[in-house]
């Protein structure tokens, strides 16, 4: 993906609407991808990625103005702070739901499909952190990449996220995380080995 220059995110910010769309575009695959490795099994019962991702579009739209530009990675920071907000905001809303809160259930159809070159794109994103299979279609590929990812603990998930989905360096993660930077290395080289070996059970 092309870095996003300042001059974008200013011309985002004061309203111009072929900088917005440029924006989102740029971050649309990468943003799909981290909501779909964030919510739980609740959440994706009711809501679509896409759907959940067209509501955190929104509301950063809605706040353009108020970024300040600090780099590409900070940004994507804050937008992907704004989807984490969203899901945790949607999730205690269905938990709160009385009527079959805790019931088990299907993923939602939105989830299920989707078109060859949506799930390209996003497995794109997932590939920061896998190595793909030469024998799967990028569906199988984004499934198995999703069961396995899950399968990690809280913390290692999210020090991949961090690390390779949201970009930031192993110091914002430390300080994010409450943890030296010594500490995320080591985490995050342990959560990437996890990761390959349930992928490589997966395979088998």
């Amino acid at each position: 993906m092309n870095p996003i220059s300042r001059d974008l995110i200013d011309r985002a910010s004061n309203g111009d609407p072929a900088a917005v769309d440029t924006l989102l575009e740029k971050n649309l695959p990468g943003l799909e991808a981290y909501i779909r490795l964030r919510t739980g099994r609740l959440l994706k019962a009711r809501e679509s990625a896409s759907d959940l991702v067209q509501s955190v579009c929104r509301e950063v739209l809605q706040h353009m103005d108020r970024y300040q530009y600090r780099g590409e990675a900070q940004f994507r920071h804050w937008l992907y702070t704004t989807a984490m907000r969203k899901i945790v905001n949607r999730y205690e809303y269905y938990r709160a739901e009385k009527r079959d809160a805790g019931r088990e259930v299907a993923p939602h159809p939105d989830d299920a499909s989707g078109s060859a070159e949506s799930a390209g794109q996003i497995l794109q994103t997932y590939r920061s952190f896998i190595t793909p299979s030469r024998h799967m279609q990028a569906r199988e590929e984004l499934d198995r990449t999703e069961r396995a990812f899950a399968k990690l603990s809280e913390d290692k998930r999210e020090v991949v996220l961090l690390a390779k989905v949201v970009g930031l360096s192993r110091a914002d993660i430390a300080a994010e995380m409450g943890r030296t930077e010594i500490a995320i290395r080591s985490l995050l080289s342990r959560a990437l080995a996890e990761l390959s070996e349930h992928l490589e059970d997966s395979a088998d």
